[in-house]
């Protein structure tokens, strides 16, 4: 019987001991991050981006190399970059010679720059959040988990986000709120940690699913009062909860240490 071969991995220098000990773990929790979002069927080959501010460096953060599929994104696979773009600290990539999508730090620059107190921004393309996107009706409040994104944003497209020209209505767009949706392209949200950010945008993916079920049945959707509208999405805000991803995300950090906990390294 032949012998399996061994899958091929990316050996990519550890830079633990390169960086602040905040940085690692923060370089830890985002490529969670991204292994979570491939795991819930959220990722786009090596496209999209999702970013964090490095603790204690102002305008620096943290994106994924361009060419490395989210599931075998690592702590130590993770670029440090200015909010112009400028690569502050790069792994060995060997003869690979990964570099940052320019998309990436215009539309994660922009926001990290504009909004100190956000820490991470994810940024997807997945099929409903696509299809949600490009509705005139945008993303409807038809249920509990969607009514948290009452006030949600809008950004019109205006072609591939390359011009940092882009950066000031995409920033305007977003305003106060943690999810944004880039019309005809797909879903943005924000969080003052990884864990809220993450967490946003696993309710956000499942309200556009929801939607699009409900509106293929073809049948009458049920219209929710206006107050209870209203009431339900301040039971969501911040200063009636506790902040989102403080209960989950130590589970789903053990989920991934069950699974493939190379993120780590």
């Amino acid at each position: 019987m032949l012998e399996q071969s061994p899958m091929p991995v990316l050996d990519i220098p550890s830079l633990r001991d390169k960086v602040s000990p905040a940085e690692w773990q923060a370089r830890v929790n985002l490529a969670a991050c991204y292994r979570l979002i491939a795991l819930y069927g959220m990722s786009d080959m090596i496209a999209n981006h999702i970013s964090c501010r490095v603790p204690g460096e102002e305008g620096a953060f943290l994106i994924n190399a361009y060419g490395l599929l989210y599931e075998e994104i690592t702590a130590s696979s993770l670029i440090k970059i200015d909010v112009k773009g400028n690569i502050l600290l790069k792994p060995d990539f060997g003869d690979l010679n990964y570099g940052v999508n320019r998309a990436g730090f215009v539309i994660h620059g922009a926001i990290h720059e504009a909004s100190h107190e956000i820490d991470c921004v994810i940024h997807t393309h997945t099929w409903p959040g696509m299809a949600v996107s490009s509705l005139e009706c945008g993303l409807l409040p038809m249920n509990q988990t969607a009514m948290r994104f009452l006030k949600i944003g809008y950004h019109d497209y205006a072609g591939v986000v390359l011009d940092t020209a882009m950066q000031a209505k995409l920033v305007e767009d977003l305003g106060s709120n943690n999810a944004l949706i880039l019309r005809n392209h797909g879903l943005l949200t924000v969080g003052r940690t990884i864990a809220e950010a993450f967490n946003a945008m696993h309710r956000l993916e499942l309200s556009c699913r929801a939607q699009l079920a409900a509106l293929a049945c073809n049948a009458k959707i049920i219209q929710v009062p206006q107050h209870v509208l209203e009431e339900t999405y301040m039971n969501y805000q911040p200063q009636t909860r506790r902040p989102y991803g403080v209960m989950e995300w130590p589970a789903l950090l053990r989920r991934l240490d069950r699974l493939d906990p190379s993120f780590r390294n």
